[in-house]
C-alpha cells in the first residue's frame, strides 16, 4: 500500500513540476505518461513479487499442515504398538508442525489483506493513468486554441498599435514623391520636344503664308481686270431689256 501511495505523490510531484515550467504541454503531458506507464510497471511488478510471496506462504502452509496430519498418524500408530515413548515423541513432532503451520496462517493472512489492498492500488493506478490519456487529449486541444486566440490577440494588438502603420505612411509619402518627380521628368521632356516641334511648325507655317500670299497676288494680278468686264458686260444686257421692256409697254399704251 505504501508503494502505490508514493508512486502516486511521486507522479503528482512530477505533474505539478512539469506545469509550473509550462515549456511544451503536450510534450509534457505526453512525457508524464509515460513515466506514469513506467511506474505502473514498476507498481505491478512489485504486486506480483507480493502474491509471489503469498503463494509460497500457502505452500508452506500446506506443509506445515501434512506435517501436522502425519505425525498425528504416527503417533497413532505408535500408541496402538503400545509404545507410548514413541507416541510421545510424535505428538511433539506434531505440536511443533502445529506451531509452523498456525505461524504460516497468520502470515498468509495477512499477506492475503496486503495483495488484495495492492491489487485495489494498482487498479486505482491504472484508472487515474487512463483517466490521465484522456484530459490529455482535452488539455492539448485546449492549449492549441489557447495558443492560437493568443497569436490572434497580438496580431491585432500589433495591427491596432499606430506605430505599426506608419511604414505604410512611409512608404505612400515616398511613393508619391517618386510619382511627382516621375512627372516632371516627364514634363520637362516634353517641353524641351514640343518646343522644338513647335519651332519647327513655325518656320513651316511661315513658308507656307508665304506660298499662300504669293499665290494670292498671283491670282489677283491674272483676275484684277475680269470683274469690271464682266460688270460691263452685265449693265449692258439689263439695259437693252429694259430699253425692250419700255417699248413694250408704250405699244401697249398706243393699242388701248
Amino acid at each position: 500500500m505504501g508503494l502505490i501511495t508514493r508512486i502516486i505523490e511521486i507522479i503528482k510531484a512530477n505533474i505539478n513540476s512539469l506545469l509550473s515550467k509550462a515549456e511544451d504541454p503536450e510534450k509534457m503531458l505526453s512525457q508524464t505518461i509515460i513515466e506514469m506507464n513506467q511506474q505502473y510497471l514498476k507498481a505491478k511488478n512489485q504486486v506480483a513479487a507480493t502474491i509471489a510471496d503469498k503463494k509460497k506462504l500457502e505452500k508452506q502452509f500446506s506443509t506445515s499442515s501434512g506435517e501436522v496430519k502425519k505425525w498425528e498418524e504416527k503417533a497413532k500408530l505408535a500408541i496402538a504398538k503400545g509404545d507410548d515413548n514413541l507416541a510421545r515423541e510424535a505428538l511433539k513432532r506434531k505440536k511443533e508442525a502445529e506451531q509452523f503451520a498456525e505461524g504460516y496462517r497468520k502470515q498468509l493472512e495477512q499477506q492475503a489483506k496486503a495483495v488484495d489492498l495492492l491489487k485495489n492500488s494498482l487498479q486505482q493506478l491504472k484508472d487515474k493513468i487512463d483517466e490521465a490519456k484522456r484530459k490529455k487529449d482535452l488539455l492539448v486541444a485546449r492549449q492549441k486554441r489557447a495558443g492560437a486566440q493568443v497569436k490572434i490577440q497580438n496580431t491585432m494588438s500589433h495591427m491596432s498599435d499606430d506605430s505599426a502603420f506608419e511604414l505604410f505612411d512611409r512608404m505612400e509619402d515616398k511613393i508619391s514623391e517618386l510619382e511627382a518627380k516621375a512627372d516632371a521628368a516627364m514634363e520637362i521632356e516634353t517641353d524641351i520636344e514640343g518646343g522644338l516641334e513647335s519651332k519647327f511648325d513655325q518656320l513651316e507655317l511661315s513658308d507656307v503664308d508665304s506660298d499662300l500670299e504669293a499665290l494670292k497676288r498671283e491670282m489677283g494680278q491674272s483676275t484684277a481686270g475680269a470683274p469690271v468686264a464682266l460688270a460691263a458686260v452685265g449693265n449692258e444686257e439689263v439695259d437693252s431689256e429694259l430699253e425692250e421692256l419700255r417699248r413694250k409697254v408704250k405699244l401697249e399704251q398706243a393699242k388701248s
